[in-house]
């Protein structure tokens, strides 16, 4: 059977993958994020790499092996959102009312013939709120739910209630395209259940 190994600590991301059927081990890279891109489809794609490069690098693996890289950023009126923890209160308040962008990059690598094989690829959904006091942002905030998420919310958690409607993946806001991941792979001969 196959190796896949998820370079990525997310909850989220195992979550989905584990819902998916694909039976994986947990292996993140803890490398140094690097910025040089500046358009956030190519941001999310160069740091989906250096987390499964990270992996790749860490262990001897074995032919076959894959690896999952992924990196999740939020975007508005084409600027990237920064810190949660620095400033969820304004970002949320930014947010409310509005839509938004929320970016992710997959790299998928395969072992074959002694070498890596790589695909990398971006998803991108648009995210609206309804409008959302700052009452009820403060209290979302202070339940510290916020801080581990890029955009300092979690559509799948308590701020989903603002939320008023998407247009594209619903995963890839949760942190990982499941539908693309399983078609880009198919595309390239690799099958990650079973």
């Amino acid at each position: 059977m196959r190796k896949i190994i998820l370079a990525s600590a997310s909850p989220r991301r195992r979550e989905l993958l584990a819902n998916a059927g694909v039976i994986f081990q947990v292996c993140p890279g803890n490398s140094e994020e690097k910025i040089t891109k500046e358009i956030p489809e190519d941001i999310v794609k160069e740091l989906s790499l250096q987390k499964a490069m990270a992996t790749a690098l860490k262990f001897d693996m074995e032919e076959g092996t894959v690896i999952l890289g992924a990196d999740t950023i939020v975007s508005f009126d084409n600027k990237i959102l920064g810190n949660p923890k620095k400033d969820a209160v304004n970002t949320l308040s930014m947010l409310q009312g509005n839509t938004h962008q929320v970016y992710t990059g997959v790299t998928v690598m395969e072992r074959k013939d002694s070498k890596w094989e790589t695909i990398t690829f971006a998803e991108c959904t648009d995210v609206s709120f309804y409008p959302v006091s700052e009452e009820e942002i403060r209290a979302y905030v202070a339940t510290g739910e916020p801080m581990d998420k890029a955009g300092s919310y979690g559509i799948q958690g308590g701020f989903g209630a603002y939320v008023k409607g998407i247009r594209g993946d619903y995963t890839n806001v949760v942190g990982l395209p499941v539908g693309r991941l399983f078609y880009a792979t198919k595309k390239h001969g690799i099958e990650l259940r079973g």
